[in-house]
């Protein structure tokens, strides 16, 4: 009877190889899509808060009034970045790219204004209409423009790139879950014959999984490990290759999506290993070959 138990031990030693690395493997799949969305999610946010709301003010206009407008708006929730821009700065702005037009007319006919960057959960035209009519009904404000156009394509954009990450995210995670499911089924296929003969010789049903599960959580943890370390080698790799990519490195969904790795790996490789256990204690011992 020991020869037997001894056989199926050294055959499952590379089985749980192979199903540590299989398992790994998927995980990092799951990992890079995870990544994928982490980095659309703060790539829309980064675009709508470069949509700028220009506040036009009347001529008459003093540079005090406008900076006291300015202060007051700076607070509203909407307001991400603001900033007051006199008629000589604009006048500067237009001159660097064009020409010196104030020479040519003898006077300087822009306006002073405000550039207001909303915080990206207003950029839709829903809210910028608001914001419109409440900064339109301000005396010293002459007009509101912001690209109308921009903000409804960015928004559309958006919602059509959630919904195929959404339906991608859902057809993966079915994949994950049956890849990882049948490695850990073929990991345990060889110690069949080691868990009806503990079976046999009277030990019970709590008794035989425990040490699988005890070593199905460890795989799986070895294997979450081991998926993160390949995750971030390939954001580094990503973020040497574009370096711009640094500053949306976003270190608390980084954090989430590795613990969600870990969890995932350990909860999938836990359920499928007890499940198999349990499958092969109820078979018959004709029904094993």
């Amino acid at each position: 009877m020991a020869q037997p138990g001894k056989s199926s031990a050294k055959k499952s030693k590379p089985s749980y190889i192979y199903s540590i690395v299989g398992i790994a493997l998927v995980l990092l799949m799951l990992g890079i899509l995870g990544l994928i969305m982490i980095n659309a999610t703060k790539l829309s946010v980064y675009f709508k808060e470069s949509i700028v709301v220009h506040v036009i003010f009347r001529d008459n206009v003093t540079e005090k009034q406008g900076m006291a407008l300015r202060d007051s708006l700076a607070g509203q929730p909407y307001v991400k970045n603001i900033k007051y821009i006199s008629k000589e700065a604009a006048a500067e702005e237009f001159k660097k790219e064009f020409e010196d037009f104030t020479a040519l007319l003898g006077y300087n006919p822009l306006y002073a204004s405000i550039e207001i960057s909303p915080n990206a959960s207003y950029v839709n035209n829903d809210s910028l209409k608001i914001i419109e009519q409440k900064l339109t009904s301000q005396a010293n404000v002459r007009e509101i423009h912001y690209q109308r156009a921009l903000v409804q394509s960015l928004n559309e954009n958006v919602r059509k790139i959630g919904l195929v990450l959404l339906v991608i995210s859902g057809l993966l995670a079915i994949v994950v879950l049956v890849l990882i499911d049948n490695t850990i089924r073929l990991a345990m296929f060889s110690n069949r014959f080691l868990i009806k003969t503990m079976q046999m010789v009277g030990a019970t049903r709590g008794f035989i999984a425990k040490p699988f599960d005890v070593r199905s959580i460890i795989n799986g943890a070895v294997s979450a490990l081991l998926a993160i370390v390949g995750l971030v080698l390939i954001v580094y790799f990503i973020e040497s290759q574009v370096p711009e990519l640094k500053a949306m490195r976003d270190y608390f969904l980084l954090g989430v999506l590795f613990l969600g790795m870990i969890l995932l790996g350990i909860g999938i490789s836990l359920v499928s290993t007890h499940r198999s256990v349990m499958k092969y204690l109820k078979l018959r011992l004709d029904d094993l070959y």
